[in-house]
């Protein structure tokens, strides 16, 4: 502890800043780019010949290129995961896709017209995509005291805040549903009627935003 603060005296920097600073790769080290398709894309624009002869960090454990890997996937299965049991978690969205992709098929076999079936996706990592983007709330309310009274006062989200709100409205509301149902058909349910932009989770995003809405009054209480 002695040795820390002399450090810290020597070299005039805050604690804070030394361990935010903290990292076993130097700074001009850049962050490993593994997929295919950011590849593709450095390769296009040029710019590969920047980062030619550039030092990269190591990739991750759970860093990927397989084109089947998808982010979204990834982040609702831990999110379903309760005590450590990913493989019960992917095993639960893999039936959750396959209930999915029955409702739909069955669907576009009773719908009459071709609008109707061109209308009508099959794919279910598509319909998680589109349920994750309508169930995205933009702002969000935070309590905010001022001269002894409470308010309730609208704040911006961050992206990756709003993303992890939707996903965890998904499942909370898949499995506020009865128990003697199993959770991927609840949870399929949940997924189509977000895509389609219904259901109980879009409505708690919509009823978030009345809220904020509402107290749009006591917005500049976040500055002061």
């Amino acid at each position: 502890m002695l040795l820390l603060k002399n450090i810290l005296q020597l070299t005039k920097f805050s604690p804070t800043i030394l361990i935010k600073n903290y990292s076993q790769y130097a700074p001009h080290y850049i962050d490993p780019i593994f997929k295919k398709q950011e590849q593709d894309n450095l390769i296009q624009s040029g710019e590969v010949s920047k980062i030619a002869f550039l030092p990269i960090k190591a990739a991750r454990n759970n860093d990927t290129s397989s084109v089947f890997h998808d982010h979204r996937v990834s982040r609702m299965v831990n999110y379903i995961m309760k005590g450590g049991r990913k493989d019960l978690a992917r095993k639960l969205m893999s039936e959750t896709f396959e209930r999915i992709k029955r409702i739909q098929i069955e669907r576009y076999h009773k719908s009459k017209t071709d609008e109707e079936r061109s209308k009508l996706i099959l794919n279910p990592v598509q319909i998680l995509h589109m349920a994750i983007e309508n169930c995205r709330p933009v702002l969000m309310v935070t309590p905010i005291r001022r001269g002894g009274v409470k308010y309730q006062v609208p704040v911006p989200i961050s992206e990756k805040s709003s993303y992890y709100r939707a996903c965890k409205w998904l499942v909370e509301a898949s499995r506020e549903h009865d128990r003697k149902t199993h959770l991927p058909e609840k949870m399929a349910f949940e997924l189509l009627d977000a895509s389609n932009n219904t259901g109980r989770v879009v409505k708690r995003k919509q009823d978030l935003h009345r809220l904020c809405e509402a107290n749009r009054a006591y917005a500049h209480y976040r500055w002061n």
